[in-house]
């Protein structure tokens, strides 16, 4: 499966977090680390989910950019 993931960057680090699976998030030092460590992150969620007899949620989120005036 194919999961959006939104990646944000802060201050001093970057976060990460897929809409699709809530509570799926990552933090790492650069773009690449916390690309690394969501990924991870997903399948480490996944693998709970069935673990604990949950479904797997489908991706489904879309995203999509608007231009305004500056």
């Amino acid at each position: 499966m194919r999961y959006r993931v939104i990646v944000e960057k802060g201050e001093s680090s970057y976060g990460a977090f897929v809409p699709d699976l809530p509570g799926c998030i990552a933090v790492g030092e650069t773009e690449q680390e916390v690309i690394e460590l969501i990924q991870e992150a997903i399948q480490l969620h996944l693998e709970d989910l069935q673990t604990e007899g949950h479904p797997i949620p489908l991706p489904v989120s879309k995203s999509t950019f608007i231009d305004v005036a500056a």
